[in-house]
């Protein structure tokens, strides 16, 4: 079990904060998890300072002991899988599987890059002048803010966190303040490590106190950060002025394309999978059906008897398949977002009303729309929600074409037989993350992933890829000299 710490961790201490922010189990909001610590300018000063002084002798430290550290984190979180992933499932209202499903995900993204820490390749060239030899190789950016959303909130950080340490960075870490407790359980697991004091802080509050402070601070080198559009320009805006290095995952309003040729059966099952899972919470979720006419009819109504087959329950208990929507304010958004597709003359073929049960939490059941067209506000904005719209197309390259026309471009899907269709969705589907007969949610930790448009801005990350952004390129040219 964890050790009963509510508290940032900062210079290698755990430290109190002036302020306590209550966290509550969504799908029991009688169950106070915890109260934790709010941090503060002060402390992320303190931070900064700390994991700068600490950055040189962590590089210098060596490959070695970078990968015993990272593979002693990913060990234990595989190993405690079980428990930890039950606090996360209570804190942020995922379904107990899918909980320690993503902390055992989380685990393995350190054992990875702890592999990639000892993978530290440089190349050789000899230079265009005689005599001249050219050593290319790559060290770390330095000091790394890491800001990560509540819908992830083990495995995000993870793949941030875990390629940063593995390039030699010290990192700042704010999570989000709606999932405290997993923070709190991965930050006990890294500070077990023999990691000099400074290299890993955890700083958490407030967007508006703790983060903006942060992602303007002087002190920091690079910025990976997870969210909303929104607060990614507004971080921009702050971060360009120091010239610091960023990473931003953002948006999405993932297609999926169900053609005339698709078996129906699975495309419904997958679209469910992709649109729920998660309760609609991910970035991945698929939020556009967009349905060849000649099988719109049949597909719809195989999604909604399978949407409404979902068991909407307590995140802990047997059987849950969809857990309750984050937090209040959530709730009252998606509620939000079913009255503005009604209103812009959706049909809400089933779901999208709050629902009672044993335990007062924030339940929905999952919502499908037909009859909406891609310029409506349900199929521009991200909703983050158990809400998917149906779009008819007449045809593969009107389907196409809908799917492209978006301000984002995380991931897609297609759902065909043919094999023509789908290398050319391939080749002409605008997204960073393409899925052919697959849900549009589900990646693999060791390739790279990110979107386009509004989805990502900055180098990718995840697999060999991460480390575009976790290192910088330095090139030295050596004359060579004669024999004595």
């Amino acid at each position: 079990m964890t050790n009963g710490t509510t508290d940032n961790f900062i210079g290698g201490e755990w430290r109190g904060g002036q302020a306590r922010v209550e966290n509550v189990n969504p799908s029991d909001v009688s169950d106070v998890i915890g109260h934790y610590a709010q941090g503060d300018t002060g402390d992320v000063e303190d931070a900064i300072a700390a994991a700068r002084a600490a950055q040189p002798a962590w590089w210098a430290s060596g490959i070695q002991k970078r990968h015993d550290a990272l593979m002693s984190i990913g060990t234990e979180l595989m190993e405690r899988a079980g428990e930890i992933g039950a606090l996360l499932a209570r804190e942020e209202g995922k379904p107990l599987a899918e909980g320690k499903g993503e902390v055992y995900r989380a685990g393995q993204f350190f054992t990875y890059f702890a592999a990639e820490a000892l993978r530290q390749i440089g190349d050789f060239a000899q230079s265009v002048r005689p005599g001249i030899d050219i050593d290319v190789r790559r060290e770390p950016v330095g000091v790394v803010t890491i800001v990560s959303p509540w819908n992830f909130p083990i495995a995000t950080p993870a793949w941030k966190i875990a390629p940063a340490l593995a390039f030699g960075n010290a990192v700042v870490w704010k999570p989000a303040n709606l999932t405290p407790a997993s923070a709190v359980a991965l930050t006990e697991i890294i500070a077990r490590q023999d990691l000099s004091a400074g290299v890993f802080n955890l700083v958490m509050g407030p967007g508006r106190d703790v983060g903006s402070a942060l992602v303007a601070h002087g002190g920091l080198d690079a910025i990976s950060f997870t969210g909303s559009v929104e607060v990614g320009r507004g971080i921009a805006a702050a971060a360009v002025p120091n010239m610091t290095k960023l990473q931003m995952e953002m948006g999405s309003k993932n297609p999926m394309l169900i053609m005339d040729d698709a078996d129906l059966d699975l495309a419904a099952a997958h679209a469910a999978g992709a649109a729920f899972g998660g309760t609609g919470q991910k970035c991945t979720a698929a939020s556009r059906l967009i349905v060849h006419g000649a099988v719109h009819d049949a597909f719809v109504e195989k999604l909604s008897a399978a949407a409404q087959a979902l068991t909407v329950g307590h995140a802990l208990e047997e059987g849950t398949q969809i857990g309750p929507v984050v937090s209040a304010g959530q709730l009252a958004q998606n509620l939000a977002y079913i009255d503005k597709g009604r209103a812009e003359g959706a049909e809400l073929i089933c779901g999208g009303a709050r629902l009672e049960r044993a335990h007062e939490g924030h339940y929905m059941s999952p919502a499908v729309f037909a009859g909406t067209r891609n310029d409506m506000v349900i199929n521009r904005e991200e909703m983050f929600a158990p809400i998917t719209c149906v779009i008819r197309a007449g045809s593969y390259g009107e389907a196409l074409a809908i799917a492209n026309d978006s301000a984002f471009g995380l991931t897609a899907g297609i759902m065909t037989r043919s094999l023509s269709r789908a290398n050319h969705f391939r080749a002409n589907m605008r997204a960073g993350t393409l899925m052919v007969n697959l849900p549009t949610a589900g990646t693999d930790y060791h390739v790279p992933f990110g979107g386009r448009g509004a989805s990502s801005y900055g180098p990718r990350e995840q697999g060999q890829y991460a480390a575009e952004f976790y290192t910088t390129v330095k090139t030295a040219y050596v004359a060579q000299g004669e024999p004595e």
